[in-house]
């Protein structure tokens, strides 16, 4: 096989009319040529921290969304799934991702459960990241949250970094706002990346103390326009990534988006692309090719270097994508799951007043981060209720696990003005979470959830909806088209309750994430990220 075109060569630091000779899925050779047509041929991108999960989709079907936008591989921590599974779920992810030409690079979840604080479907220990290490197939130990664990000299998060380090695999970090001394202690501990910086300051510090920073554009998190201003000087130390991505979101970009963007700022593009294609298969020795001759084909051909938009997609020599169709064909796979709680009743949302004022958590858009509020508590008949006129709503975590009283607090920003929306894609233990100005409206749309066992729903005066998520409880057994079509009805539905995020389904998905400060709420209860300790309601 031969493609001719302009060939990109990174780090050479040069473009040439050429032609990529492949044969047995490798590159043979790359010859200069005189004429050529005028697109250009590249490594594929690199997603460098995901979530494959929080796409909805199982490896297989991400893989097929993916090679349209011209990515080959992913750098992919499957704690999700862990969550709820354990190893097992790892397992799924692997082979689902084996059985289709795309270059998954898995890693072993560090935090399963996340913290101690809530109530996961499964956990993942010691021996079990060391079981996890020695396995080829998993690339690197992943992220660890646990900061206050390595700041603090856990033995356990200690143990699982010595293991990772035993097979000479990195370890992915964590550690949002972490400044100072206590960042050196943390990067001494032998963690080599960090995608949690939300400020300039924060990743130029941590890039100046030797770690390699990943510029994420999620869904909920869009950390790029604070951070791309550190490419020119930091290009061999910075990566991209999604970290989290919606299925409606997966279909129309990927990393192409962002070298657009970072080359529309008037970045070097030798330096973007090195962002994009060589950091991620360089930092975690990834058996991914960089268009040289005797590796694998794994590049891609695009109109131009402005746009990126794909023509064609090769992995392991094989076209994965061309025309503007993927190729890549839809795998059949057994459902698994973890789901075992009753429905839910009105009363169990209810909260007694107990105080004039309340703590009230503060959602931002395109952060994980929260703010802390204190509020004067709306109170009818002796219960706190929500305060349309202020939009702080009652938010509430239900444990699917098993059946225990549902843990309630308050919200701001959210900003439905009738209904509810839930979801049981809630990071990272995945419980159901809801939001919503009544607790008839929060009822339903959990109970839609438990009646077809996980999903994201939405509840109006007159409508209800669900999409079913059988898979674990967080991934669809249906293609990625129709996920993303039927993920996109319900997004739009949120926003006629009334909601003014641009997503707000993945912003309640994070509301239960302890270990992003300030004020979360897990399954136990209203949880202070900045003191890693349970706090009251009550003001």
């Amino acid at each position: 096989m031969k493609i001719q075109g302009n060939i990109v060569d990174i780090q050479g630091r040069r473009i040439f009319k050429g032609e990529v000779c492949v044969e047995d899925g490798k590159i043979v050779s790359l010859k200069e040529k005189e004429h050529s047509v005028g697109q250009y041929i590249l490594p594929g991108f690199v997603d460098a921290h995901i979530h494959i999960e929080s796409s909805m989709l199982v490896p297989s079907e991400f893989a097929r969304i993916a090679v349209t936008h011209g990515t080959v591989a992913t750098v992919s921590d499957p704690h999700e799934i862990a969550n709820v599974l354990g190893v097992a779920g790892v397992e799924f992810m692997i082979a689902n991702g084996k059985k289709v030409p795309f270059k998954f690079n898995f890693g072993a979840p560090s935090c399963v459960p996340a913290t101690n604080y809530e109530s996961a479907g499964a956990a993942i220990g010691v021996e079990e990241i060391c079981g996890l290490m020695a396995n080829p197939d998993i690339k690197y130990l992943a992220e660890m949250m646990n900061y206050p664990g390595v700041l603090f000299d856990d033995a356990v998060v200690l143990e699982k970094i010595a293991c990772a380090k035993k097979y000479g695999k990195p370890v992915d970090g964590h550690a949002p706002g972490v400044r100072g001394t206590a960042i050196s202690k943390y990067i001494d501990a032998g963690i080599s990346t960090d995608h949690e910086c939300f400020t300039y300051d924060e990743a130029l510090e941590k890039l100046q103390k030797g770690m390699k920073i990943l510029i994420r554009e999620g869904s909920a998190a869009k950390n790029f326009n604070a951070l791309i201003d550190l490419l020119p000087e930091y290009f061999e130390q910075i990566m991209f990534c999604s970290d989290d991505k919606h299925p409606d979101d997966l279909m129309v970009d990927h990393i192409n988006k962002l070298c657009a963007r970072a080359v529309a700022k008037g970045m070097d593009v030798f330096k973007v692309l090195q962002v994009a294609c060589v950091n991620p298969i360089k930092h975690y020795n990834l058996d991914v090719g960089l268009l040289r001759p005797g590796d694998a084909a794994d590049f891609i051909v695009v109109e131009d270097l402005i746009s990126f938009k794909s023509v064609q997609a090769y992995v392991n020599g094989n076209l994965v994508y061309e025309k503007g169709m993927s190729l890549i064909k839809p795998v059949a796979f057994k459902n698994l799951n973890n789901f075992n709680c009753n429905k839910v009743k009105v009363a169990d949302f209810k909260v007694e007043a107990q105080a004039q004022n309340i703590r009230v958590i503060e959602a931002l858009e395109g952060q994980l981060v929260t703010n802390e509020l204190i509020a004067e508590a709306k109170i009818e008949l002796g219960h706190v209720v929500t305060n349309l006129e202020a939009d702080i709503l009652k938010i509430v975590v239900v444990n699917r696990y098993e059946n225990t009283k549902p843990a309630v607090a308050f919200i701001k920003n959210f900003g439905l003005k009738e209904g509810a929306i839930a979801s049981s894609v809630a990071h990272d233990s995945h419980n159901i979470i809801a939001v919503g100005v009544n607790d008839d409206a929060i009822c339903k749309a959990v109970n839609l959830l438990i009646s077809c066992k996980g999903g994201i729903s939405a509840v109006s005066n007159k409508n209800e909806a669900v999409l079913p998520l059988p898979v674990a409880g967080i991934m669809s057994d249906q293609d990625g088209e129709t996920t993303a079509m039927q993920y996109a009805a319900l997004d739009g539905m949120a926003k006629q309750l009334g909601s003014k995020l641009q997503s707000p389904y993945m912003t309640l998905s994070f509301m239960g994430l302890l270990v992003i400060p300030a004020l979360k709420l897990s399954d136990k209860g209203l949880f202070n990220g900045n003191d890693f300790k349970f706090t009251p309601l009550e003001a």
